[in-house]
């Protein structure tokens, strides 16, 4: 069989799940993981021959993907903010929201401001933020030890230092064990379990659920603990950057306007409401 053959077959295979786009760029990205070959590679050399050893890599690779196992679990890799980062079914995998996320508070901070990140996964987020404000004090917490084992190979693979701590940040007598911050970033659990059959089942199946859901009865829970926190724990001019559920909006910034002068909810680039700031304490 030819590289071009197997290729096609591969597309073909993929098409009964995915659209034709992602069928393209998932064969794409698992050809060039698992066996250094290209799509440029292969309109080059059509007739060159499938190595059985090859074929029997990509054939696993085939398999696992059938059964909807997210391309980056199998790869072992994902791109986030053109940083390179591990991945594994302890963490979840980085989404384009929360790049934007992200991409708001570097815009607006800059220096050796101190940075408290709620949730490190796989460190994405306090590990872009440390290579883009170096001069920052970048602190992340997580309950999961295996999410963060994950985080801190990333962190040295990506040449950053992060202040990782694992932490049940729900259990308010561990918030005496972290200092003030000038800046708060999580992006939390927000999704009700009783929304859990809406989900993709690459999603359901394959990221850990503890990143994922929280109560039907407390869709706002970590947000809530966000902003006690933040009373004692975030500086006078502090600001708190979260990502949130696009469904929950208008709550979860209630849950802020009560301890903050300014409230800001923003759309994502396809026009959803999904990250908040929060800045400048009443008094």
């Amino acid at each position: 069989m030819t590289w071009n053959e197997y290729y096609r077959y591969y597309l073909q295979q993929l098409q009964s799940i995915y659209s034709m786009e992602e069928a393209t760029a998932i064969t794409g990205l698992v050809f060039e993981n698992k066996a250094a070959v290209s799509r440029k590679d292969i309109i080059k050399s059509p007739d060159g021959i499938l190595l059985n050893h090859h074929k029997t890599i990509l054939d696993e690779a085939l398999k696992q993907l059938i059964t909807h196992k997210p391309v980056q679990q199998i790869t072992g890799e994902a791109w986030f903010y053109n940083l390179k980062f591990k991945i594994n079914e302890h963490v979840l995998i980085p989404r384009p929201e929360t790049e934007e996320l992200v991409k708001w508070l570097i815009e607006e901070n800059a220096g050796d401001v101190s940075v408290l990140d709620i949730g490190s996964g796989s460190g994405c987020i306090p590990i872009t933020l440390k290579k883009n404000l170096p001069d920052a004090l970048i602190t992340s917490i997580d309950v999961s030890i295996e999410a963060l084992e994950i985080a801190k190979q990333n962190a040295a693979a990506n040449k950053t230092t992060v202040d990782f701590l694992q932490f049940d940040f729900l259990n308010k007598n561990e918030w005496r064990r972290l200092p003030v911050f000038d800046i708060i970033i999580s992006n939390p659990p927000y999704i009700p379990l009783n929304e859990k059959e809406k989900l993709d089942r690459n999603v359901t199946a394959y990221e850990p659920h503890t990143a994922l859901f929280v109560p039907n009865e407390k869709p706002l829970l970590f947000y809530e603990m966000i902003a006690a926190f933040a009373k004692k724990h975030l500086k006078p001019n502090g600001k708190i950057y979260v990502e949130i559920h696009e469904g929950f909006a208008k709550e979860t910034a209630s849950v802020f306007l009560p301890t903050f002068k300014n409230v800001e909810i923003r759309k994502d680039i396809n026009g959803k409401e999904r990250m908040i700031k929060a800045a400048n304490f009443l008094p």
